[in-house]
């Protein structure tokens, strides 16, 4: 029989459990991993990985209609749906392997299978009812995720009304589409569709799309994406959704009136809820928030010997941030020194839409809220000499600082590559860098990042190329 003994069970194999689990064995640790479905989680099955593959394809097409203005020749552009989705399938089974080979690597215990509590540091497995193990351990970690948040009377049916999930595999285009929701999920889908020909329509109940980033970038979005072609609705409710036989009649209420927007596809993209279901939380000393598990700044919950990391705690709900907590909470069970708890201000948030957007910190408003004087600076990516050779010209790069100190509270970017370039910015908070440290580096020319200093010297009244 298997050894069913560990100094730590990990529950859940995404991005947070399954680097949880690593670090643990390198810590010599004896780790055992518990996974239902798929090793890499939702992000890597089912979310961030192919939805980034879906997205590059519709770049290249993006670039492939505009070949004549790069002195290119096309005799004929088209796309094969059926090949895209294929493609982005592919890369997601392939870093799927990778994942087991790293376990395995590693020597983790992976067992196939539902886990829930069972008593002090013991954990039950079941797979189609059936019990798998029986695992005890000192230390405990779930790390279980979330999953589409519904909402009554816009339930999905995977045919006509979509989550994520459905919209990663379509079996056919869709010639208008219905987006609910405009925060990275919907925004991303959307840029997606609306590349490869569809009619999108994003509706979002809040004032403005993108409604996590900085009012100023989230406007430059809104034109972007109207430029585009995509009809944006803010501050309007989808009400209700009609099913006809292939098609859906949304009503949306805006400003106390009511219009209908008939649709080929609707894709639900209103948050999401935590995986505490069937976990045996019922009679532990854990807490539960709106679906969400509360946890101290070493994520520990209310339970001894019982942790939660990643989209089952708060937000930020990002895959960096679960594997991040995971390292930290693992570090301070092996008592490693030099361990810090993790803060949310130093985790960049990206959206892979066209453009791209990205950030990390306070933005403007919410520095001004917090009662500091700031400093803005701005550089708009016309300015930039690689931008417009790459023939991406769209974008503006913000940041905000402390006008007493000097420090880097904030920094907003929306453009060709920002996914890439905010992780400066995330090092320059981690060092608590100020201007100072930021307009004295030398940054290397022709490149997009010469915008982040220029955004840094216009903050100061010293901009050169604007």
């Amino acid at each position: 029989m298997a050894d069913t003994s560990f100094d730590l069970i990990v529950v859940g194999g995404g991005p947070g459990g399954y680097v949880a689990a690593i670090r643990a064995a390198q810590l010599k640790m004896k780790v055992a991993l518990v996974e239902r479905e798929h090793l890499g989680g939702i992000c890597l099955n089912w979310g961030c990985i192919p939805t980034k593959a879906l997205l590059r394809s519709a770049e290249v097409y993006e670039n492939m209609k505009h070949a004549a203005s790069f002195g290119l020749t096309t005799k004929e552009i088209g796309f094969d749906l059926k090949k895209i989705v294929e493609r982005s399938r592919g890369v997601a089974k392939q870093l799927n392997g990778g994942v087991g080979h790293l376990l395995k690597k590693n020597k983790v215990s992976v067992f196939d299978g539902q886990a829930k509590l069972a008593g002090k540091g013991k954990i039950t497995v079941e797979k189609d009812g059936k019990k798998v193990a029986d695992l005890s351990a000192k230390n405990i970690i779930l790390a279980t995720g979330a999953r589409a948040r519904t909402l009554p009377g816009l339930e999905p049916d995977g045919k006509l009304v979509w989550t994520y999930k459905e919209a990663l595999v379509p079996d056919s285009m869709p010639k208008s589409l219905l987006v609910v929701g405009s925060g990275a999920i919907g925004i991303e889908f959307a840029s997606f569709f609306n590349s490869l020909g569809a009619k999108v329509t994003v509706v979002e109940v809040l004032d403005r799309v993108l409604p996590v980033e900085d009012a100023e970038i989230s406007a430059f979005a809104h034109k972007s994406f109207e430029a585009q072609g995509m009809t944006i609705i803010t501050s309007a409710t989808v009400k209700s959704l009609k099913k006809g036989k292939n098609s859906v009649t949304a009503t949306v209420e805006k400003d106390g009136k009511s219009t209908e927007i008939t649709a080929d596809r609707v894709i639900l993209a209103v948050g999401i809820v935590g995986n505490v279901e069937n976990l045996g939380l019922e009679g532990t000393k854990v807490k539960v928030d709106r679906t969400h598990v509360e946890t101290d700044e070493w994520c520990r919950t209310g339970e001894p010997g019982v942790y939660a990391i990643g989209d089952l705690t708060g937000p930020p709900w990002l895959a960096h941030k679960a594997s991040h907590e995971g390292v930290i909470c693992v570090e301070k069970i092996a008592g490693e020194p030099d361990v810090h708890p993790l803060q949310t201000d130093r985790i960049p948030g990206c959206t892979y839409c066209r453009p791209q957007v990205a950030s990390v910190g306070l933005t403007e408003a919410a520095a001004k809220e917090k009662g500091y004087a700031v400093k803005v600076g701005r550089f708009p990516f016309m300015g930039n000499g690689k931008a417009i050779a790459l023939g991406e010209a769209e974008g503006l790069v913000k940041t905000v600082f402390d006008a007493k100190t000097g420090e880097l509270l904030g920094a907003h970017m929306i453009g060709a590559e920002v996914t890439e370039l905010i992780q400066g910015y995330g090092i320059a908070k981690t060092l608590e860098t100020t201007e100072a440290d930021l307009m004295h580096t030398v940054f290397p020319h022709p490149t997009l990042s010469e915008m982040m200093h220029e955004s840094v010297l216009d903050a100061y009244g010293k901009a050169v190329h604007f």
